[in-house]
């Protein structure tokens, strides 16, 4: 049984007022590895992405390996490790999104903002992601433009759209 001395957690990485928050949510959920995912969403709600400090922090706070919090934050694809840009694109590389030619649409992408997957532009304008699907098949190829699911993308399509986020 753990005692109230073993569930204090260690200091945050700095005195920003934002850990207060995911000091709160670990708490409410008792500062079990269990909370894992709960816990990285709570900080890159706070922050905005998840920096190396923050996920050591994470790591000694629930006692779990800092491989495991790694692990986790790089598995899933709505955890990010780096700022986001101005503007994101998300891109399905489902099965039907990758036949109706999701590859065309990031290859379009990479060379416009001049950046590639999983990276945002050096401008800091446009972060490119991928998933794996985002059950939308029916809209094959689709993809996501700064939370507004777009479906029957042609390349000429995303490629307006960029030029119109290099612009903003």
């Amino acid at each position: 049984m753990q005692t109230e001395m073993s569930l204090t957690p260690p200091p945050p990485p700095n005195d920003d007022k934002r850990w207060k928050l995911v000091q709160a949510r670990m708490r409410r959920l008792g500062f079990q590895a269990s909370a894992l995912i709960e816990t990285l969403h709570s900080v890159q709600e706070a922050f905005g992405y998840l920096e190396k400090g923050s996920l050591q922090y994470v790591a000694s706070a629930l006692r779990v390996p800092l491989s495991r919090v790694y692990g986790v934050a790089t598995f899933y694809h709505f955890f990010t490790l780096g700022p986001k840009g101005k503007h994101v694109c998300v891109v399905c590389m489902g099965t039907a999104c990758y036949i109706r030619g999701a590859k065309n649409l990031i290859t379009d992408i990479e060379q416009t903002a001049k950046t590639t997957q999983g990276e945002t532009s050096a401008d800091g304008k446009i972060s490119l992601l991928t998933a794996r699907c985002l059950g939308s098949c029916g809209l094959a190829p689709n993809a996501v433009f700064d939370g507004e699911v777009v479906g029957r993308l042609t390349p000429s399509q995303v490629h307006k759209r960029v030029e119109e986020w290099l612009q903003s």
